[in-house]
């Protein structure tokens, strides 16, 4: 049967809060000065937290919800991050109650028609939306031959349409708000091989394309790359192309 797009991260949520990297404080320190008060912050599809870890180094209060109840499970934890299990479309939360709505890497995901008018809802008036997503990385010209031929090729049959709205930044998603120039955030973690194939064993694609042949898609990819990353633990930048768009909400 096939799984819902949440399962292919429930089930991997372990490694997921162990792989995702986090985000740069210039994102947040940007979306802060938008904001006309810093009470209130709700992180909408946290996954395993690192946007709402984040944001609470700013803000008063933080809800963080998901609806993935086994990637709350592996959030990481602070006092002022409030996790609950709620679609993005439909929850609890009273009118007007946030200076800021986010959401990292899942916008592709969402019902648009349920949502727009929920996030509307529980913004402030002037309240500020803002989404982000990365898609492909850039190391060095050997690796990324290596990781386009092994790996990508491989899997390009196996991507949901959704991720080809954030392969194009997100510019074909219909938007309610009004638009807020963003600046170029420059998104940069630097990994040893480990961590990269930790990382790119969280893409749904590679879960899908396991299912498919019945064997993991890593093992060729990473046998390939330990013949040219160096030693194992040494640490390479990986560039990944970011996007961010962001907006206010008009009441």
């Amino acid at each position: 049967m096939p799984l819902h797009h949440h399962e292919y991260f429930s089930d991997k949520a372990p490694l997921y809060a162990a792989a995702r990297p986090r985000y740069p404080d210039a994102l947040f320190e940007f979306l802060c000065e938008q904001c006309s008060d810093l009470d209130c912050a709700w992180d909408c599809a946290t996954g395993s937290g690192q946007t709402a870890w984040s944001l609470a180094h700013f803000f008063r209060q933080v809800e963080a919800t998901d609806v993935s109840a086994e990637q709350i499970a592996q959030a990481v934890q602070h006092e002022r991050i409030r996790y609950g299990v709620q679609p993005a479309e439909h929850t609890n939360f009273s009118n007007d109650t946030f200076s800021l709505v986010t959401v990292a890497q899942a916008l592709h995901w969402f019902e648009f028609d349920a949502f727009w008018p929920e996030v509307q809802r529980v913004l402030k008036p002037g309240g500020l939306f803002a989404a982000w997503a990365y898609s492909w990385f850039h190391i060095g010209d050997e690796v990324d031959e290596i990781i386009s031929e092994l790996l990508l090729d491989k899997i390009a049959g196996f991507w949901a349409q959704q991720n080809r709205l954030a392969w194009d930044g997100y510019r074909d998603i219909p938007f309610p708000f009004t638009p807020v120039a963003t600046p170029d955030i420059k998104f940069i973690p630097r990994w040893n091989l480990a961590e990269l194939l930790s990382y790119v064993g969280t893409w749904s694609a590679v879960r899908r394309c396991d299912e498919a042949h019945g064997s993991a898609c890593l093992t060729p990819l990473a046998t390939a790359l330990e013949q040219v990353w160096g030693p194992r633990e040494e640490k390479k930048e990986v560039a990944m192309d970011f996007y961010l768009l962001a907006g206010r909400c008009e009441k």
